[in-house]
């Protein structure tokens, strides 16, 4: 493949554009492995490097921080042509060519075999946000929570981490409570597998309080600011939070009285730089174990590189629906 076409940001003087374009494999990053790209999927980190510039550590840069595709050449012994592979996160996207593009070339560290259960497609359907969602439950769990201990709250319902966390926990027999802004999104969520599904703002802190009535076993929280401040006071004894997100804010203010007083747990979750045996345990659970039933037309649609521009900026807004899936 000598010419292939990728979404590229550039910036000229202080003006920056999001276009489509024609590229050779002289425009890609270093690394060991190029790979045929099948699918990238669309993140809210995506929407913050496309449009807002954010993260970006130089110009010309293909947006994209995850890829599934197959391995057309490998300086590295692990990988061979036809290898069917999945890179998320690292530097993909922000600081090295990216998922946008019907090519991509990354060092062989950054590389997950594609796990036996799961086709390209579904990858990607996953990515970044399935993995993120994967990681939140294993830690979860291994802070001790089972379906028998209660409710478990997922806060940003609608969106990639949050979707697919309802119908993950759903199939493993918790009881899912779903929270979004969307009204007319309850039944996509019951869909998904959703006991109950409430308004967003009933999990906001309008007023500081050290602690509330208590609520769930769990939560997944995307979110972050007050969202994140409420949950806290209302955790049961024993309960923990799983945060994977910042799309309300990076503030959050709290004391300690929930942590002492009900044995709390905050629990962090990193999808960028987490360790590599961490990403291989939670891919092989995602194709089997945590593998969501949901993983169709229902949670996604496809979009092309043309369209990208238009959806960065939709997700953003918080109006993408479940995962949009680039189709390279």
């Amino acid at each position: 493949m000598n010419t292939f076409q990728a979404l590229v940001l550039n910036k000229t003087d202080e003006q920056t554009n999001l276009d489509v374009k024609q590229l050779t494999l002289a425009d890609l990053s270093e690394g060991d492995v190029t790979i045929k790209v099948a699918y990238s999927s669309v993140n809210y980190k995506d929407g913050m490097v496309g449009i807002q510039n954010q993260m970006v550590k130089s110009y010309p840069l293909i947006p994209g921080i995850d890829l599934s595709g197959t391995v057309m050449e490998s300086t590295d012994e692990r990988y061979k042509k036809g290898d069917e592979v999945i890179v998320t996160s690292y530097k993909l996207g922000t600081g090295h060519s990216g998922g946008f593009s019907e090519v991509a070339r990354v060092p062989a560290e950054w590389i997950v075999p594609l796990p036996e259960g799961l086709s390209l497609k579904e990858a990607m359907i996953l990515g970044t946000a399935g993995l993120t969602a994967a990681l939140s439950v294993g830690k979860l769990e291994e802070a001790g929570l089972k379906p028998e201990d209660g409710p478990v709250l997922v806060a940003g319902a609608t969106g990639g981490v949050g979707s697919i966390a309802v119908n993950m926990l759903a199939r493993k027999g918790y009881e899912v409570v779903a929270s979004t802004g969307k009204a007319d999104q309850e039944a996509y969520l019951k869909k998904l597998g959703a006991k109950e599904v409430i308004d967003r703002n009933e999990i906001v802190e309008t007023e500081p309080q050290p602690a509330r009535e208590k609520k769930w076993a769990a939560a997944i929280d995307p979110v972050g600011g007050k969202t994140l401040q409420y949950i806290l006071t209302t955790l049961k004894y024993g309960g923990s939070v799983a945060t994977c997100g910042l799309v309300g804010g990076v503030e959050v203010a709290t004391t300690v009285i929930p942590f002492i007083s009900r044995n709390i747990n905050w629990l962090g979750i990193d999808s960028v730089m987490s360790p590599m045996d961490k990403r291989l345990e939670a891919w092989n659970r995602l194709s089997d174990d945590l593998k969501p039933t949901a993983l169709n037309e229902e949670m996604v649609h496809e979009v092309s590189l043309a369209e990208l521009p238009e959806v960065l900026r939709a997700i953003l807004e918080g109006k993408v629906r479940g995962r949009a899936l680039v189709k390279l």
